[in-house]
């Protein structure tokens, strides 16, 4: 979701030259190339030429100290680029990518491998020049053949990332510090954005032996520490439990703009929990620095503890994340199972599931329940069609639901007894729309006399709390639904094969969609192990509407067809909406500083936090 040109013979020289946003008003006319020190999606990069740091940040942050984090569930590899294996936590800090985002600015990004970006008018190729000072840590240059590589290797070995690229052809070098990458089409205005995004391996080290004398296999997992370019190295680890991250003094990139201010601990360890609650625990014993809480009920009850009470804990509410950010959490049918494949028995799970009163009895009242895959955010349809959108949609009438043109999408309400049982009565009555029937106080399929049975697949013991009620209001209409919490490799080995009946997921979607939806919610991805398409979703016109949200000549065209997607997607009735709050809810202990006015769009933790003893010191 992020960006040849005239060959400049340094630094000083391409940084005095104006760059361009992707913004189609924007794009040139004419095919003269430009190199640009940052790029937008949509709209112009904010930073000129000569910025000495982005504005969020203290550029005077001490470094030093230590920051203690947890981490849910386990680890076995470092190796940050496969689909298989769990890869432990923190690893981005030691690998760099091409551009870095800006935090307080939507989409953009600026120079970090590269010093500049370039690409012709038509968006059919862009290429990168890397930095002459961008270093590994054993001292050798970042290379076009690393970059190359490492292009190579994630769309050859990661399906979420082959899915990602999908339309790119094609990484070459093309100059002694250029790589060029190609498109199978013109005008992805995103393309040359999600390629910054890119995380850079090094060739020579994976192609090389490792101490044990054998040689080294990216396609395989590994705890051998492995090597960056970034500013953190690994400084020492125990496999499954704990890993600690030490700050480089030579980093090649600790004085770049996008830099100062930035990576001001000296290590950063994560410790892992397989119980959540025994993980906060930890948090109130001191073990932890920082916690993001994901409990309501935890919230308003669990923080009355002496360090709270004396301020050597301080918590917060910040809507910060969620500004730029929009939110599909829910209960996922698997369509590649029968029992779900008919959309009157999806609707009828939605009128099983009373959100009122769970919000009640287990959050406080204090979620709000999603209506929109771009819920909260102006991407997210309501009320009917109008507009443009509305002329998308009728020039696909035929493949589309009829209820996109006549019925708003809205969730059944319940909240008292009353309602609820009257939202059961519907859930009964599309069962026997689609041939189920209640034999004996057991939901059965009419034909074949067969039960309808099914599993809750979860990560996590939290998530019980609303499992469990839920599947006991299932049992009401002879439903029986079971809840299966396993630990965390199980559920992400059976969630990329595909091997549950539903699952609990979040998708997070940022303000500019784009060739990510394909992973989502494409056909060619409904049968790719790995993939984001965990409902199983293949249907042509989402995947026509798909390709409209990416080749969207300017914002206003892209608008309206996210909106006439998300009001597909919701008519489908593929997912059981569940619920989310609209701040960020952190807790952390009062040995951390960080800057008055945090990132717009972002917590910026830990980049832009520091220690309060690194102060001292």
């Amino acid at each position: 979701m992020r960006r040849i040109g005239m060959i400049f013979t340094s630094a000083l020289t391409l940084a005095a030259v104006a760059y361009l946003s992707l913004s189609p008003v924007m794009l040139m006319a004419q095919d003269q190339p430009v190199w640009r020190i940052g790029n937008s999606t949509i709209s112009e990069p904010k930073n000129k030429p000569g910025f000495t740091h982005f504005d969020y940040v203290n550029p005077d942050a001490p470094k030093g100290g230590n920051l203690n984090l947890s981490v849910s569930g386990t680890f076995d590899t470092f190796n940050p680029i496969l689909s298989k294996g769990d890869a432990v936590a923190g690893l981005s800090l030691v690998f760099d990518t091409l551009m870095k985002p800006a935090e307080d600015e939507l989409l953009t990004s600026y120079g970090l491998l590269a010093e500049g970006v370039s690409y012709p008018s038509d968006l059919s190729t862009t290429t990168f020049r890397l930095r002459e000072q961008a270093k590994w840590a054993d001292g050798t240059p970042v290379t076009p053949e690393d970059v190359v590589f490492s292009f190579d290797k994630a769309k050859e070995l990661n399906p979420l990332q082959s899915n990602y690229y999908a339309h790119v052809v094609k990484a070459e070098k093309t100059g002694d510090r250029d790589v060029t990458f190609t498109f199978d089409e013109k005008g992805n205005k995103e393309l040359p954005d999600i390629i910054g995004q890119l995380t850079i391996f090094p060739k020579a080290w994976w192609e090389g032996t490792g101490p044990d004398g054998r040689p080294r296999d990216i396609s395989k997992t590994t705890l051998e520490p492995v090597m960056g370019s970034g500013p953190y190295k690994i400084a020492s680890f125990s496999p499954g439990g704990n890993i600690t991250f030490e700050l480089r003094d030579d980093y090649w990139g600790k004085d770049l703009n996008v830099n100062v201010g930035q990576n001001n601990f000296r290590t950063i360890s994560y410790a892992y929990f397989g119980d959540r609650d025994v993980e906060f625990e930890a948090f109130r014993a001191g073990a932890v620095d920082y916690w993001a809480e994901n409990s309501a009920a935890r919230w308003a009850t669990g923080y009355n503890f002496p360090a709270v009470n004396d301020g050597r804990v301080k918590r917060e509410e910040l809507e910060n994340p969620f500004r730029a950010t929009g939110i599909m959490q829910a209960l996922v049918p698997n369509m590649r199972r029968e029992i779900f494949k008919d959309q009157r028995v999806r609707e009828a799970l939605n009128y099983a599931f009373d959100f009122e009163e769970l919000n009640r009895t287990v959050a406080f009242n204090t979620y709000s329940r999603i209506d929109s895959y771009f819920w909260n955010t102006e991407l997210a349809s309501s009320n009917l069609p109008q507009g443009r959108e509305l002329e998308i949609l009728e020039s696909m009438r035929d493949k589309v639901p009829a209820d996109v043109f006549t019925k708003p999408y809205a969730n059944p309400i319940g909240g008292n007894p009353q309602k609820s049982r009257e939202n059961l009565r519907k859930a009964i009555g599309l069962l026997k729309e689609a041939g189920y029937e209640i034999r004996d106080s057991v939901m059965v399929n009419s034909k074949t006399g067969k039960p309808f049975s099914f599993e809750i697949l979860l990560s996590s013991a939290t998530l019980e709390r609303w499992a469990l009620p839920y599947a006991q209001n299932l049992r009401k209409i002879g439903i029986d639904a079971r809840v299966r919490t396993v630990d965390a490799a199980q559920y992400t080995n059976r969630a990329r094969s595909f091997d549950y009946d539903m699952i609990w997921n979040v998708w997070a979607e940022t303000m500019n969609p784009g060739n990510e939806q394909a992973d989502y919610w494409g056909s060619g991805s409904a049968n790719q192990q790995g993939s984001r398409n965990y409902a199983g979703i293949a249907d042509p016109a989402i995947d026509e509407l798909i390709r409209m949200v990416i080749f969207a000549p300017n914002r206003e065209e892209q608008v309206a067809a996210i909106k006439a997607m998300d009001r597909v997607l919701l008519a489908h009735q593929y997912v059981i909406p569940l619920f989310y709050g609209k701040t960020a809810r952190i807790a952390y202990r009062n040995v951390l500083d960080r800057p008055a006015e945090l990132p717009t769009y972002s917590l910026g933790f830990p980049d832009v936090w520091w220690s309060k003893t690194a102060t001292a010191q």
